[in-house]
């Protein structure tokens, strides 16, 4: 599933780094255009983690993960055949759901092999993941270097066969063993390459399975983690619109920021795994996380000053900060997401907080635009709102006694 990751991420960091300029140039849309496009797509793709977590519990994940992704690669190469606005909302469309979907499952799927070590393997999968975005960009940033149209279709099309790849690595995957059944072999759990021999399963208890959509804590849980996705838009829109309009820093530190952040997260999300290990540490987490957050929207606040080098040393520990919020956060989210799920249902619930992401994704601009244009007071209110949501948070997942959730993991013997 490493694997996978990477090999996904290649073909989004290809697509990622061009996809504006290949509606401008090639679609030839405009402005307006494109945003109603990028827009329309992102929120119709907010339905694919509920949609791709209720499957999951339904039918066999392997095959469920390799026919998301091929319609992915069917959806990104369907875009070559036309240029008229309302068939790339369509086609644009279903590859955001897909795109969010996909998500989901390579999550759950993670999740059911793991178990017990998903905090080090999510932080193993998001290392493989922004190596594969990094890669994806770098090659995109040299193809651009030539001129045409045809470059912006090459890279279209490699994004089409990074899916095509990533479907066929997934089909050499074994099933992974479901939480609600009790397995007794644990051989189709690597990948790839893994045997694929069908384990035989004892079916769980009868009964109606959980409902998300009526686990009230759940839902307050999802609402919370909607906003300490905002690291997202900090990176995306933030950071760079606020460096380039409101202080005196260079602009090439922009995408030197960029890199940052990416270097980083390569180097030390595994490191941060640590404080994901069990529920009881993600939640204790959250008092750090609330820390980064904090400062990094002060360190905003402080580059705005008048001095170029006090406004480059605010911009670069804006950066580290939030994208230590970033990395202590992928740790207490993937656990606590779990952790909070039962068993039975377990691929529902994490559709559910996958809408967290896809909802901030929407959102998440126009907060940290908001942020922007209130100027540096508007930055410390983020980043003081962020840290209150970790404390909201923190107290949301305790158990009724007050002491950290624990939450028993599925059982997988092995024979």
């Amino acid at each position: 599933m490493l694997a996978i990751s990477f090999v996904d991420r290649v073909g989004s960091g290809l697509w990622g780094a061009t996809a504006v300029l290949y509606f401008t140039y090639v679609a030839g849309l405009g402005t307006a255009q494109i945003g109603i496009l990028l827009g329309a797509s992102g929120a119709v793709g907010i339905a694919g983690p509920p949609l791709g977590g209720l499957l999951a519990d339904r039918v066999p994940l392997r095959p469920l993960l390799a026919a998301v992704q091929a319609v992915r690669a069917l959806a990104s190469l369907s875009l070559l055949t036309t240029t008229d606005l309302r068939l790339l909302l369509v086609i644009a469309a279903v590859g955001s759901l897909g795109d969010r979907a996909s998500s989901v499952l390579t999550k759950l799927y993670a999740t059911r092999v793991a178990d017990d070590e998903r905090a080090r393997y999510q932080a193993i999968n998001r290392t493989a993941a922004n190596l594969g975005w990094a890669v994806g960009g770098l090659a995109a940033a040299g193809a651009l270097t030539g001129a045409g149209t045809a470059v912006y279709r090459g890279l279209l099309i490699g994004d089409t066969l990074s899916f095509v790849l990533a479907a066929a690595l997934t089909l050499r995957c074994g099933e992974p063993p479901s939480p609600a059944h009790v397995v007794t072999t644990s051989a189709t759990a690597r990948c790839p390459g893994a045997a694929t021999t069908p384990a035989e399963a004892a079916p769980a208890e009868a009964g109606p399975a959980p409902n998300p959509w009526r686990d009230r804590r759940y839902l307050a849980y999802t609402a919370t983690e909607i906003a300490l996705f905002l690291d997202d838009s900090v990176f995306r829109v933030g950071l760079p619109l606020w460096a380039v309009t409101a202080t005196t820093a260079p602009h090439q530190l922009v995408p030197l920021l960029l890199v940052l952040n990416s270097v980083l997260v390569v180097c030390f999300q595994v490191p941060f795994a640590r404080f994901g290990t069990t529920p009881s540490a993600a939640r204790a987490t959250l008092l750090p996380l609330a820390a980064a957050f904090l400062t990094g929207g002060i360190a905003l606040a402080v580059s705005a000053a008048d001095s170029p080098w006090v406004a480059g040393a605010g911009l670069t520990l804006a950066a580290t900060a939030f994208t230590v919020a970033e990395m202590l956060h992928a740790t207490v989210s993937w656990e606590l997401s779990v952790a909070l799920a039962p068993p039975p249902a377990q691929g529902a619930y994490l559709g559910v907080h996958g809408l967290g992401q896809a909802v901030q994704r929407s959102v998440g601009p126009l907060a940290v635009t908001a942020a922007i244009t209130t100027g540096s007071l508007g930055w410390v209110a983020f980043g003081a709102g962020l840290a209150a949501m970790c404390c909201a948070q923190r107290r949301l997942v305790r158990d009724r006694d007050g002491r950290a959730l624990s939450v028993p993991s599925v059982t997988v013997s092995e024979h």
